[in-house]
């Protein structure tokens, strides 16, 4: 990955505590997963910022190796990978992901 497309991905988790690369926005998802991750953080009252991987190739396919995670949507908090939808979804179960964001 070069410098540019790395800085942009790290500067996009950066501006703010928990951030969600997504497919769509949070209002208008694009898949299932998506939605399903933004209904989790919303029934938390969660504050974040989101980013539509669909409107940007680069960044799109660049999260996955910068994550080394081959899927989206994928979850930060605090600059830390997190997960995907199953794993945001276990931890909300467990209470894990209430005390990573503070809920």
């Amino acid at each position: 990955m070069d410098k540019e497309l790395q800085d942009k991905i790290e500067g996009l988790i950066a501006s703010k505590k928990i951030f969600l690369f997504m497919k769509g926005t949070p209002d208008a998802p694009m898949c299932g997963f998506s939605a399903g991750v933004t209904n989790v953080l919303r029934s938390l009252g969660a504050d974040y910022n989101s980013f539509n991987v669909l409107s940007d190739m680069s960044i799109r396919e660049g999260i996955k190796e910068f994550a080394n995670w081959p899927t989206i949507p994928q979850l930060y908090i605090d600059g830390e990978f997190i997960g995907g939808h199953d794993i945001v979804v276990e931890m909300a179960r467990s209470g894990e992901l209430q005390k990573k964001i503070g809920a």
